[in-house]
């Protein structure tokens, strides 16, 4: 009976757990992260591709779910974009410009407000990215845009404005990879 009991629980353990996490490409994303101390869930997730390699996951994080883009990269509250690096391809240069060229689109080329944040928050990523390591891109309420690198915070930027167009580079109106964007809001 002691073996039944214990069997019972191990599988129980095993599904809890495999339930917590969500397979992305080659990637685990979990199925909620916190920020700010607020617990955010798994709106949905994707693979970025370019030239048939997988770049990176992608899974966007929201209290609450939804596929209203636009009312999602509005919103004054926390959420979190997580980034696992799959490919070796994904240099810190090519991140810079990726992100540079997403703000441009996202502003329709109005970055001037922003260009001095935009810089600030790319020389957040300062070191050369590694396959497998992972880039949290937070906005946290009342504190501003954060990048995570592997959990370690790298700098904060403030304004809603920058956090709009921070969001809008994934799933904006023109976003980076628009299967991608329709992957992370579930559709």
């Amino acid at each position: 009976m002691k073996t039944l009991y214990l069997s019972i629980s191990m599988l129980l353990c095993v599904f809890m757990t495999s339930n917590a996490q969500v397979e992305v490409g080659d990637a685990t994303l979990p199925s909620t992260v916190t920020f700010n101390a607020e617990e955010l869930v798994l709106n949905g997730a994707g693979v970025r591709e370019k030239f048939f390699f997988d770049i990176y996951a992608a899974g966007l994080y929201l209290k609450k779910k939804s596929t209203k883009s636009i009312e999602i990269t509005n919103a004054d509250e926390t959420m979190a974009m997580k980034l696992h690096i799959l490919s070796g391809m994904m240099s810190r240069e090519k991140m810079a410009d990726a992100l540079r060229s997403g703000f441009e689109k996202a502003t329709n080329g109005n970055t001037a407000v922003l260009s001095e944040r935009i810089e600030t928050f790319i020389g957040f990523i300062n070191t050369e990215i590694a396959v497998d390591q992972v880039y949290d891109i937070t906005y946290e309420k009342g504190k501003g845009s954060r990048i995570y690198k592997d959990g370690v915070a790298k700098g904060t930027i403030t304004g809603l404005d920058f956090k709009k167009a921070l969001f809008e580079i994934w799933i904006g109106t023109t976003p980076a990879d628009k299967g991608l964007k329709n992957e992370l809001l579930g559709l």
